[in-house]
């Protein structure tokens, strides 16, 4: 069974995987098992010490550039998933297999303009996906983080995910990042696949009808779902501006529709700089409505809406 640690964050990367290792051995797992390594990078973190913590085992890596973490004091963070035996192991663990999931690293390039770049970064997900026999119909969810600076441009990315997409879409979550992961990148996309057949989830939210992405997506027993923030589903109005305990009440009250029973398993939590004073004031509810989620929380430069101060991207598995 997969498993889900939470996120560890730290003042460097040696401290933050000194303290993954000694979650890792508590919850009895080691190195071997991971099947995904998500590291949240701010602008002046220092060098990592992943291979040390890896101990010579391969498993995809997503980096991801972020505005900062709750604490002050941290500058990186990274969460672990964790599958007895790592796994099956696909081109020599570039990607890993964990039950119906597929693990990827995150991808990006620094050439040409916005949709390009967004093109190229689903062509390269789909020729990874390839090593496992798969192509990008088998996304489940893609999490795009585009550089504010080009922010104007995120529209354009809705042709490239329509022509390359489907029949069923993947979640989707959008992110900000003032500082990108590197210079010229417009936007970096971490990605999510299964194997086998997949289905729609769709409380029966109208917009959706047109968008390139859906609510959840379920592959085998596991619920994947997109990114949500405080936005109405019928009048896609932006909710509850400046009330950050509002905001996340709305969107746990979403996520509990498209779950609509499952067990939610995991929580990433984008919050704003503006989000980060209040943010401890949701830690009781959020515990109290999810006591089996693996918590991670990071600050991320904006969100695609300027209204949101969180979004949250949820997965779930059926009872």
């Amino acid at each position: 069974m997969t498993t889900y640690l939470p996120g560890i964050a730290g003042p460097d990367p040696a401290t933050v995987y000194a303290s993954a290792a000694r979650h890792l051995a508590d919850a009895g797992f080691g190195p071997g098992d991971v099947v995904h390594v998500a590291e949240y990078v701010t602008a002046g973190a220092p060098p990592d010490a992943r291979e040390g913590f890896l101990d010579g085992h391969r498993a995809p890596v997503s980096v991801v550039p972020v505005a900062g973490l709750p604490d002050p004091g941290h500058r990186f963070a990274v969460d672990l998933t964790v599958h007895p035996g790592g796994g099956e192991a696909v081109a020599g663990g570039l990607l890993r297999i964990a039950g119906d999931l597929v693990h990827l690293p995150s991808v990006h390039t620094t050439t040409g303009a916005f949709r390009d770049q967004y093109t190229w970064c689903l062509e390269r997900i789909g020729e990874l996906l390839g090593h496992a026999g798969l192509g990008l119909d088998a996304l489940v969810r893609t999490t795009d983080f585009t550089a504010t600076a080009t922010r104007a441009e995120y529209p354009r990315c809705g042709r490239p995910r329509r022509d390359l997409l489907g029949p069923v879409f993947p979640g989707a979550a959008g992110i900000l990042v003032d500082t990108p992961v590197e210079a010229g990148a417009a936007v970096s996309l971490d990605a999510l696949a299964a194997r086998g057949p997949l289905r729609p989830v769709n409380p029966g939210w109208s917009r959706y009808d047109t968008l390139t992405y859906l609510p959840g997506v379920l592959a085998g027993d596991t619920l994947v779902m997109s990114g949500f923030g405080a936005l109405d589903p019928e009048s896609q109005l932006a909710v509850h501006e400046d009330d950050l305990p509002a905001q996340a009440a709305f969107v746990y009250d979403n996520i509990d529709l498209v779950a609509a029973g499952a067990t939610v398993t995991r929580l990433l939590e984008y919050v704003t700089p503006a989000a980060v004073a209040e943010y401890p004031k949701l830690a009781a509810a959020r515990a109290e409505r999810y006591p089996h989620a693996a918590v991670t929380s990071v600050v991320c430069s904006a969100l695609l809406r300027p209204q949101f101060l969180i979004e949250v991207v949820p997965t779930a598995v059926l009872a």
